[in-house]
């Protein structure tokens, strides 16, 4: 696992390795639309392609599909009952939870925190 990017706001260390939640609505990556690519704020990784995103109503950007090994899956009981909550697997940080309300083709969404992406456009 690589090690933390020191230039990280106590904001991003706080959701990526304390598993916290950023505020529904916050992130201005809710908006946007151009095509691009999306990384892991810590380690730079690329994540997400920006063709998976849509709009979920959820808060939090959302993706249908995720570019493949880029995650590793565990079980999240924080909340009373069983979630999917998913980490970079190059660096360990937290970046959200996997529902199955999402569209096709995958009826996937990953709901991301805003904070732990950083957008790269094409």
């Amino acid at each position: 696992m690589t090690k933390n990017n020191p230039n990280l706001s106590d904001q991003q260390k706080k959701v990526l390795f304390e598993e916290a939640t950023e505020a529904p609505g916050s992130s201005e990556l809710n908006f946007e639309k151009r095509k691009g690519s999306y990384h892991c704020a810590n380690c730079g990784i690329k994540l997400f392609d920006s063709n998976t995103k849509y709009e979920s109503g959820s808060g939090w950007p959302s993706f249908y599909e995720s570019l493949p090994d880029v995650f590793e899956i565990k079980t999240d009981y924080h909340i009373g009952y069983a979630r999917t909550e998913y980490h970079c697997k190059n660096c360990g940080g937290h970046h959200g939870h996997i529902f199955d309300d999402g569209p096709q083709p995958t009826g996937k969404r990953y709901c991301n925190n805003g904070v732990c992406l950083v957008f790269k456009p094409k």
